[in-house]
């Protein structure tokens, strides 16, 4: 808006003063000058002289206009800028070696008119018009009010800040006056479309904005605060900041912006958000003077340490030395530079020589105070005892020549390109008559190493290559700091090549430690990041992964779930495999389960021992001899039928512990059948005319027993064969651990086998229920049918205990029922019997068997 006004009110007076028709032909002047011309604050005469702009105020002194009267000419205000001065007589000092060399601009002379801008957009404008038009008052053309092509300066080198550059390269841009800035570097400026003649020698924000958040990154920080002065220097380059850093998955707490023209409320307000932040890394994109007003306002009540992160604007301002809350601070500047001859060409300054320029003698009088003749009232009269070469200013430092460079290459380039346009090969015509066009097309051809060293040229969009150093204020033995290179960025290099580290940083406190900065800790391996609601991507919560998840890497956004036979450690940051059940030999379990089964076993031969010792006697003969023999060797079987179900599962023990199970309990109860059935008949053949025993003797009786046996048989061999059991990883009753089992196969094969043995059981316990009451002193359909009660409740019992039962306890449970199930019948059948025989061999008569009163001690 400040450019549009003044561009509005320059043109009006043009044409109110210039451009009206003449009176007559004979006029000899037709346009003059609305105001008198800025008076340059350095000025040398040649045959082409090159314009130069410098921010060596701040501040524009400014009157309320009553628009009664003409307004007075804009004057720049506060304190001087040493630093820019030097600037500027680098100008001056280029310019003297390019005229003093033969090989540039042969016989050429070139002159220079260097402004001071104050830093503010009207008077940059104001400066950049009279660059254009030149300081004649008048315009003598009889006929019109054009003069030549040729603007009164062929190039322009400046501004420094960001915003009056902005609007100089507008006006310039029009007449294609070429302006090459030593230090604007709003990445805005590389718009060729709205710049068309702005070039540069110092790199685009746009470098340093992604370096800068490249090295944020680096050193691990994702919680910081940004601060920035609010021109276009501040909020283009924090933008493009920002932008880079959300890439980086960085966080902003805050970004504050700020202007050193504002309101003393703003600034505080500004600095109080800083004191109250929890970010310890803040970045700050800020001009100079605004920095500088900052700082003077924390100091007032000093915030927790920070790092400081600094733009090139001031992280390499020798002013903020003083400032020890930035010790530590880091941020990326130009590179410094050595250039011969310029320490001697700024300390040979007289009183006489600054009496020349106003802006020498107002250094002179500042550094010294005292007032040069004629110059000042109110203070001493220097008296040329003044020594120069004694100052410690900014004037005189001349050890980190870094922007002072950037002058030096924009003069070199412009001469180079004014070269390009007036000289052949042999000579240089000082009378050649150019447009800005160009000088414009020139400098953005020229490629060329300067007498120090740096080699200069531009891209399409006017920009140099960025080359960085990593500038790290460190404390030095004396307790003062300093600028120390730690690092460089070169933009020319491969992709992950560009910086590179050359010395250890030194942080704040004179730490070694990297300082860190964030919302959140990390998350550790085992826990996944959360996000807290309303809050940025960098403050999260640690949330443990859900059972079965892992994570085995810092600051995970997701657990990871484990393989269907892995299981997570206690940590949950890696999968173990999960551990194997199944009912091993080595198990205590399983020990007592095989004493028991072995037990059993021994006893069922202990008791044939017995039965065969004693065969010849009555209470063997009469209890089927054949029938018990064969009873007690399937019981053996299914005592030791039962160790096939312990160890680890595989084909074979699948298959071989259910069919033989299946098969001995079937040959064990078809025994018991049998022996019931000839109780029975033997009390059916006692009857007058009977002949029952006729068909049930001991052929029928062997046949029957195979025939049932060989029902079961047929059963296993269709199980086996259409879907016989296997080995089985179980994964879904424990989460945990893996329970290694049999899977059935046929659930349909499995039950059948149980069902027929069920069915027999039955069968036997009907039968000897029926004869239970059957005249004898000895009935053994009463033991049979107890035996067979209890074998019927411990499978009844067996069903739902084995559906329910988990894991290993499974095959616990089905061995516990075979071993119940069979010292039931070994205990109800045959104990009594070996009782008789071992302990009261006087009623192992035929007498008493037959005797139908019941034995007492019995």
């Amino acid at each position: 808006m400040q450019l549009k006004s003044t561009l509005k009110m320059f043109l009006s007076m043009l044409w109110i003063n210039g451009l009206r028709p003449a009176a007559s032909k004979a006029d000899p002047v037709s346009c003059r000058l609305w105001s008198e011309p800025q008076m340059p604050g350095l000025y040398k005469k040649g045959d082409f002289v090159i314009g130069g702009i410098f921010a060596i105020h701040y501040y524009m002194r400014s009157e309320q206009n009553t628009y009664t009267r003409q307004p007075p000419q804009p004057q720049c205000s506060g304190s001087m800028d040493f630093r820019q001065l030097r600037f500027a007589r680098a100008m001056e000092f280029t310019i003297q070696e390019i005229n003093n060399r033969t090989d540039l601009l042969p016989g050429i002379t070139l002159g220079y008119q260097i402004h001071d801008s104050c830093a503010a957009v009207p008077m940059a404008i104001k400066v950049a018009l009279l660059l254009a038009n030149g300081m004649e008052p008048f315009f003598s053309d009889t006929e019109s009010c054009s003069k030549s092509a040729a603007a009164a300066v062929p190039a322009v080198v400046g501004d420094s800040p960001s915003t009056p550059s902005i609007s100089i390269a507008r006006m310039l841009g029009l007449f294609g006056i070429p302006q090459v800035s030593y230090y604007s570097t709003c990445a805005c400026l590389s718009d060729k479309r709205q710049y068309p003649a702005f070039l540069r020698t110092v790199p685009s924000d746009h470098h340093q904005a992604a370096a800068l958040a490249k090295m944020v990154k680096h050193f691990g920080w994702t919680w910081i605060g940004a601060v920035r002065s609010d021109s276009d220097y501040g909020n283009n380059g924090m933008a493009s900041f920002l932008k880079a850093a959300q890439e980086e998955g960085i966080c902003v707490e805050y970004s504050e912006s700020y202007y050193r023209t504002e309101p003393r409320s703003k600034l505080e307000r500004v600095a109080n958000v800083i004191r109250r932040s929890t970010a310890r890394v803040i970045v700050a994109f800020l001009h100079s003077g605004d920095m500088k007003f900052l700082l003077e306002e924390l100091e007032r009540q000093p915030p927790p340490p920070l790092q400081w992160i600094g733009s090139e604007t001031w992280i390499i301002d020798p002013e903020f030395l003083r400032f020890n809350m930035c010790a530590g601070a880091i941020g990326f500047g130009v590179p410094r530079s050595v250039i011969p001859g310029l320490r001697e060409f700024l300390l040979d300054l007289s009183p006489a020589q600054a009496l020349k320029s106003p802006l020498l003698t107002e250094f002179w009088e500042s550094s010294f105070s005292c007032s040069l003749k004629g110059s000042s009232e109110g203070a001493r009269e220097c008296d040329g005892s003044e020594d120069i070469r004694a100052l410690q200013n900014p004037y005189t430092d001349t050890s980190q020549l870094r922007v002072t460079n950037l002058v030096y290459k924009a003069t070199y380039a412009i001469a180079h390109a004014i070269h390009g346009v007036i000289c052949n090969d042999t000579q240089c015509d000082k009378s050649a008559k150019f447009t800005p066009w160009q000088i414009l097309d020139q400098a953005k051809k020229v490629n060329f190493t300067t007498k120090n060293g740096f080699w200069v040229t531009f891209d399409s969009n006017g920009d140099p290559v960025a080359v960085y150093e990593l500038i790290n204020w460190q404390i030095k033995k004396d307790g003062s700091i300093d600028f120390i290179t730690v690092g460089h960025y070169d933009s020319s290099k491969p992709r992950g090549q560009e910086f590179r580290m050359s010395r250890a940083i030194s942080w704040l406190g004179g730490k070694t430690e990297v300082p860190r900065s964030v919302c959140s800790e990390s998350c550790p391996p085992g826990t996944r990041k959360a996000v807290q609601k309303g809050k940025p991507v960098c403050c999260y919560d640690c949330i443990p992964c859900a059972e079965g998840e892992i994570s085995n890497k810092t600051d995970s956004l997701n657990c990871v779930q484990c393989h269907p036979e892995f299981w997570p450690n206690t940590q949950r940051d890696s999968c173990l495999p999960k551990p194997v059940e199944f009912l091993s030999w080595d198990d205590t379990l399983s020990i007592i389960l095989t004493v028991f089964s072995i037990t059993g076993a021994f006893t069922a031969v202990c008791v044939a021992a017995v039965f065969y010792k004693h065969r010849t006697s009555p209470i063997v003969r009469a209890n089927n001899s054949e029938l018990s023999f064969l009873l007690l060797f399937s019981l053996t079987l299914c005592f030791l039928c039962s160790l096939t179900f312990i160890g680890q599962p595989s084909e074979w023990s699948c298959m071989l512990r259910h069919t033989v199970f299946g098969i001995t309990f079937v040959l064990c109860i078809s025994c018991v059948l049998g022996k019931t059935m000839v109780v029975l008949m033997a009390f059916r053949a006692t009857l007058p005319g009977s002949n029952a025993m006729k068909w049930f003797g001991p052929p029928q009786q062997r046949l029957s027993v195979l025939a049932f046996t060989l029902i079961q048989v047929l059963i296993c061999v269709l199980w086996l064969t259409i879907s016989p059991p296997f080995p089985f990883k179980n994964l879904k009753h424990y989460k945990e651990k893996i329970i290694l089992e049999c899977e059935l196969g046929s659930a349909i094969g499995f039950w059948a086998v149980l069902g027929y043995i069920g069915f027999l059981a039955l069968l036997c316990f009907i039968l000897a229920f029926l004869a239970r009451k059957l005249p004898d002193n000895f009935n053994e359909a009463k033991f049979i049918t107890f035996s067979m009660l209890i074998f019927c409740a411990v499978w009844l019992t067996f069903i739902p205990a084995y559906v329910s039962s988990p894991g290993k306890f499974t095959v616990a449970v089905e061995i516990f029922a075979i071993l119940a199930s069979s010292f039931g019948l070994i205990i109800c059948i045959f104990v009594p019997k070996c009782f008789i025989i071992i302990f009261r061999p006087e009623q192992n008569t035929k007498k008493h068997l037959m005797s139908k009163v019941p034995s007492k001690a019995l």
